[in-house]
């Protein structure tokens, strides 16, 4: 008896499984040099490193935007190196994507952000249950309905961060892509992000997060998963824990600049990291 095709998907272990990934734009050097990554289906994976290490490049080939020297990108099981045009874009439906600066369009309101996609890639779908879908999402990333109607120029940059979050969402995909979520916010909405992020995961069983950080305490904070890239390789994939107590001296020093001093115990109490829970 073959399996039907949500029995396989029971059966992936691995939202992305990248094997021996190479990438030259020249011939000459390497990006990406020989990259051998799984992100476990299911949880939270952030991905550091360095600038220019490669973490961009890296998830342009998870998206199927750039395609490898050589080597192996599955996802969901499917092998994508391989995938037409048609293939790629269909597959990208399965996909969430929260840009770094959430990259609202300008003159449209929030819920018009949010139905976009639905638009697009739900033509025979009625208005109606476009505009109940895209409530439905902003909801769920929090932002009050009295918000609903603003445009971009009109909302903070938090709103803004949940109606991009909420237009990620709107296709019920199964792997939500961070980049750089974090950037350019201050202390308070960059605690706000995360914590979205991880009540956004936990919302939704099953779901695999991708997040592309430079914020150690973040990453180390949120994490279930976390990949350091250096020269183009994964110098580390490990828990949070593999990082603090590794002894790679490389790991040791981006470590001690960002996240162990923001994670010790304040007077003898522990401090409880908000992981996502399963």
């Amino acid at each position: 008896m073959t399996e039907t095709n949500a029995e396989q998907q029971s059966n992936i272990q691995y939202a992305v499984d990248m094997s021996d990934v190479k990438k030259s734009f020249d011939g000459k050097e390497f990006v990406l040099n020989g990259i051998d990554l799984k992100i476990p289906k299911g949880k939270i994976t952030v991905i550091i490193g360095y600038s220019g290490t490669g973490k961009s490049v890296l998830l342009k080939h998870i998206l199927g935007l750039l395609h490898p020297t050589s080597g192996s990108i599955k996802v969901s099981g499917k092998e994508i190196t391989s995938m037409t045009d048609e293939q790629l874009t269909k597959l990208r439906q399965d996909y969430g994507m929260l840009f770094q600066y959430a990259a609202l369009f300008d003159d449209m309101t929030a819920i018009e952000n949010v139905m976009f996609p639905l638009k697009e890639h739900r033509r025979d779908m009625p208005r109606s249950e476009r505009l109940q879908i895209a409530k439905d999402r902003l909801k769920d990333s929090g932002l009050d309905p009295k918000h609903f109607n603003k445009l971009p120029a009109e909302m903070s940059g938090g709103m803004r961060k949940r109606v991009g979050l909420a237009r990620a969402l709107a296709l019920d995909p199964d792997i939500l892509i961070y980049d750089e979520p974090t950037t350019g916010l201050d202390p308070v909405l960059t605690e706000m992000v995360d914590n979205l992020i991880v009540s956004t995961h936990n919302l939704r069983k099953g779901s695999t997060s991708i997040v592309v950080s430079h914020d150690l305490y973040a990453a180390f904070r949120i994490a279930d998963h976390v990949a350091m890239l250096d020269s183009g390789r994964v110098l580390l994939h490990g828990t949070p824990e593999d990082f603090l107590n590794s002894e790679i001296d490389l790991v040791k020093r981006f470590v001690a600049k960002g996240v162990r001093k923001e994670l010790q115990p304040k007077n003898g109490e522990s401090e409880e990291p908000a992981r996502s829970t399963e």
